[in-house]
């Protein structure tokens, strides 16, 4: 099945064209709004430094977890 997203929103311009596959490798950086020492923080705090890593870390697949349910019991 094939899926189209509007990415541009979510990533620097450098990676505005790249790949699903191209981008899950990419560093955390290039998401939108995430600096280069924003980055380091990540690696230092939480050995995180993909976009690949930052969306299986446990940490924040908990916290996401918590929100949809706090948001669900409202």
């Amino acid at each position: 099945m094939a899926v189209s997203a509007d990415l541009a929103k979510l990533l620097d311009k450098a990676y505005e064209d790249k790949s699903l596959a191209e981008l899950v490798d990419a560093p955390v950086a290039a998401l939108s709004g995430v600096s280069e020492g924003d980055a380091q923080l990540l690696k230092s705090a939480f050995n995180i430094t993909t976009i690949g890593d930052l969306g299986r870390s446990k940490y924040f697949k908990a916290a996401q977890a918590l929100v949809n349910l706090a948001d669900g019991a409202k």
